[in-house]
């Protein structure tokens, strides 16, 4: 959803209140797509400070279904995103670039609510995602989820300093 940000230019101080629905209902995080679920609205508070400048604090709340990472299972996970940001708008494009403060959910004079969000969310991703802290993920071999089921896949590794020597044994086999 797009805020157009220059009602509050009126007068300095002015302070405005937003509760815009997210109109994302799926994330592209790194690895995968995600569902939106348990959305409740985005709270924005924007207020003028002067010379083109607004001050902007909110949060986020809502659930993304992202896959366990180690047997793909899905896992809802809650975020609760808290925010504060400084909008100049008396900086050009190329100016935040070199400043490194790169507002790509300002356009112009709209604020885009679902880049914002999604800015925050690629900060706040956790590392590692599990449906359980024992889950025991899939097989490398066949494919099975260890949680339900058992395989029959050789799981033996060879020690890697030795494979030099089995490779040796290997070639000089005897039929």
């Amino acid at each position: 959803m797009l805020i157009n940000l220059t009602e509050l230019f009126a007068r300095e101080g002015k302070r405005k209140e937003y509760t815009p629905e997210l109109e994302c209902r799926q994330f592209q995080i790194p690895g995968s797509l995600c569902q939106v679920e348990d959305q409740k609205p985005v709270t924005l508070y924007i207020q003028n400070m002067g010379d083109r400048k607004l001050e902007l604090k909110g949060e986020a709340k809502f659930s993304l279904l992202i896959p366990c990472d180690r047997c793909l299972k899905s896992v809802k996970y809650p975020f609760h995103l808290v925010f504060e940001r400084e909008l100049d708008l008396n900086l050009t494009a190329e100016e935040r670039i070199a400043a490194l403060e790169e507002q790509p959910y300002l356009q112009g004079y709209n604020l885009d609510v679902d880049q914002l969000v999604r800015d925050e969310l690629l900060l706040n991703l956790p590392m590692k995602v599990l449906c359980a802290e024992d889950c025991k993920g899939i097989c490398n071999r066949c494919g099975a989820n260890l949680n339900y089921e058992t395989c029959g896949c050789d799981r033996s590794s060879p020690d890697p300093r030795m494979s030099v020597i089995q490779d040796i044994f290997n070639q000089f086999k005897e039929v």
